[in-house]
């Protein structure tokens, strides 16, 4: 019997070239299109919506190109991506140094079935992992963004017993203060981590371990291992029957506290506005 098929995602611009990618992924068995998005604004919706396991990403679109879009989903559980481009040989480069994998327009049949086995492949739980690392990787590359640990430890009234009510992000030339009262939630992937804002993700080197020295224990709570929440964004928390719990922020995403992390709970309910008795 066959398996599920992985469900795929199309974002190009061009409707001819979305409709040509459908109509030759209609012939592999074990993939299907779930969607199609005509820019980068959409693919993130579909993304959401879909959840779709592979995405091939176009990377010259109008607006928000490729990489912003890469760069706006990353995550933990963010899909498989193969980049499609007619254009810049030097990103072509970028991915291939990063063990990402790439098609160039027009798409030739025995690439993209060379390109859906290593899909196939990074879709497999023991590599996927390794697959999000890697396109993380190639964020910081891209954005230049490192997260200045130490300064933020040693800036002036600031020790490693006092957390800052402002990150330091350094971002290519520039350092960018990150007001702790805008992240929402913070997860990781290997050594990179991702701190979600209101209107953008900034992928930063570093580890949950580091980054829970900076934070209030109090207002910032770990409810996974890769998962630490502001939980002043909590606005709904419920149990689940194996003693998990499904908190939604308030910006509609929804996380898990696990197991591991229940004796956390009531610090939630201390901080979270709606969550605490008044």
């Amino acid at each position: 019997m066959a398996g599920p098929k992985r469900r795929v995602l199309i974002v190009d611009d061009e409707a001819l070239a979305r409709r040509g990618l459908e109509i030759r992924l209609s012939s592999i068995p074990d993939f299907e299109v779930c969607g199609q998005s005509r820019n980068g604004r959409e693919a993130l919706r579909h993304i959401a919506e879909h959840k779709p396991e592979l995405v091939f990403l176009d990377i010259q679109m109008p607006g928000m190109d490729g990489f912003e879009v890469l760069r706006r989903m990353a995550g933990p559980d963010m899909p498989v991506v193969i980049f499609v481009t007619a254009y810049a040989e030097h990103a072509i480069r970028a991915f291939e140094a990063n063990a990402l994998d790439y098609l160039l327009k027009p798409i030739d049949e025995p690439r993209l079935r060379a390109a859906l086995d290593k899909a196939r492949e990074q879709l497999d739980s023991r590599v996927a992992a390794q697959h999000r690392e890697r396109l993380l990787r190639l964020i910081c590359d891209l954005t230049g963004e490192e997260l200045t640990l130490e300064e933020a430890l040693t800036q002036k009234g600031v020790t490693p017993r006092a957390t800052p009510e402002r990150i330091a992000i350094q971002d290519g030339r520039e350092t960018v203060r990150v007001d702790l009262s805008d992240i929402q939630w913070i997860d990781s992937a290997g050594d990179y981590l991702c701190v979600h804002l209101p209107e953008q993700t900034h992928v930063i080197r570093g580890t949950m371990k580091k980054l829970e020295t900076l934070l209030d224990p109090e207002r910032f709570v770990r409810v996974h291992r890769s998962t630490i929440v502001n939980a002043e964004r909590v606005t709904t928390m419920r149990p689940h029957a194996n003693g998990e719990y499904f908190l939604t922020l308030d910006c509609d995403k929804q996380l898990k506290l696990s197991r591991s992390y229940r004796k956390n709970v009531e610090r939630l309910k201390r901080v979270s506005p709606v969550l605490s008795p008044r």
